[in-house]
């Protein structure tokens, strides 16, 4: 539960202050905005993302964290500051994966209010920068951000594509970096110095849905199909090994981001009559790819992770979509969280907005701290020890978080 007594989100329209139950979840791990009619394909009435449960690494259930505790970005409200201080938040704001980056940036907008609104005295701006979600679209990016002196730290890149092209930049300038999304293991195997992820890595989720899929949910054949992205890659590869017996290389496949049609693949999975079918990409494609394995007369469970956990997979896919199950290392959303978010941005939050929101949170809670410089914003990062709405904060010497659970969700 939500702490008792005067609340945070104390201004919060039409009588939502005080739901807050992490147990009242939410859709895309973040929200309970509904997609998907009676008229979409495959005819499922209102459909949305619901959680199921956290697991560890045996694939087994575990209990929430409690958000009670989680660090709130307004502080005591004494907190003072030099005028002008940014923080840049980089990602897809346009593109097929917008939504991704929006989701983003609108909960560092929250945790910004609400630190700006109880603080006159330290007034912290974000100040975005779209990538697209484009590697090389953001090594143009990523040098504006580093070159302007009022910007102090970043929450980003999202995507693990731009990170991988960018990450040596931002090391470079001593610029600290926590990304609430990008994903693939590799990225904290750079030698980089300033980047921070505030979730679990493939590596992690990969074994970890692997054995929820195999030991919890019982599947003895998955075909698992990848995009061609750093991330899709990344995660296919751990997902198979996860997998071992019960991903069969018969149907296993490759698709390219931006490709529509997916017939060849859908016919290959056809032939081997699978339990389910783990997508690793984004929802851009996998939206007409679950249309498509259902028109195909593929009736295995249609299995993805956090780049296609989120509202638009259902609003593109319909019907397609009941019954997909959608693992993401991102946090559902309380209920006052939820509404504060819904009244600030006017959509509801979704995948990653929660994650958004906490390190958002650790940046400004730095900077009232009197870390107002890169490298003392940075030290601060790299020691922090806090209690967040996902998890508990804390890095290891690598950037990776001590300790990082998953969670499973359901197209229902």
């Amino acid at each position: 539960m939500w702490r008792s007594g005067p609340s945070r989100y104390r201004r919060t329209a039409h009588g939502l202050v005080g739901i807050g139950a992490v147990a009242a979840l939410v859709l895309t791990g973040c929200s309970d905005k509904s997609a998907g009619t009676s008229d979409s394909p495959g005819g499922a009435g209102e459909l949305s993302i619901q959680p199921l449960m956290q697991i560890d690494s045996a694939g087994k259930e575990v209990a929430a964290t409690d958000a009670a505790a989680a660090v709130d970005p307004a502080g005591d409200g004494s907190a003072t500051c030099p005028q002008g201080l940014k923080i840049a938040m980089a990602g897809a704001l346009t593109g097929p994966d917008a939504a991704l980056g929006i989701n983003i940036i609108n909960g560092v907008k929250l945790a910004l209010d609400q630190h700006n609104k109880a603080n006159p005295g330290c007034k912290v701006e974000v100040k975005p920068f779209d990538t697209e979600g484009d590697p090389q679209k953001a090594s143009q990016v990523i040098p504006q951000i580093v070159n302007d002196p009022t910007v102090i730290g970043l929450v980003g890149p999202a995507f693990s594509g731009e990170t991988k092209a960018t990450g040596q930049i931002l090391s470079d300038a001593g610029l600290v970096a926590v990304s609430a999304s990008a994903t693939n293991a590799t990225l904290t195997q750079n030698g980089w110095k300033t980047f921070f992820r505030g979730l679990a890595n493939d590596d992690v989720q990969g074994p970890s849905v692997a054995k929820y899929l195999t030991d919890t949910a019982g599947y003895k054949k998955v075909c698992v199909v990848q995009d061609n992205t750093d991330y899709g890659v990344g995660l296919a590869a751990s997902i198979t090994q996860g997998l071992g017996a019960a991903a069969d290389p018969a149907c296993a496949a490759s698709i390219k981001k931006g490709d529509k049609d997916f017939s060849a693949t859908v016919t290959k999975i056809a032939g081997a009559n699978p339990d389910a079918i783990f997508y690793s990409g984004y929802y851009a494609e996998g939206a007409p790819l679950a249309q498509q394995l259902k028109s195909g007369g593929v009736d295995a469970v249609f299995v993805s992770a956090d780049g296609t956990n989120d509202p638009q997979f259902v609003s593109q896919a319909g019907g397609s979509a009941q019954g997909a199950k959608l693992s993401c290392p991102c946090g559902p959303a309380p209920d006052e969280f939820a509404a504060a978010y819904q009244e600030l941005n006017g959509q509801a939050p979704g995948v990653y907005s929660v994650e958004g929101y906490d390190l958002a949170t650790i940046l400004v809670k730095g900077i009232d701290s009197g870390k107002v410089t890169r490298p003392d914003l940075l030290e601060f990062v790299r020691g922090y020890d806090g209690p967040g709405l996902a998890r508990q904060y804390k890095w290891d010497a690598d950037g990776e978080l001590s300790n990082a659970l998953i969670w499973m969700y359901e197209v229902k």
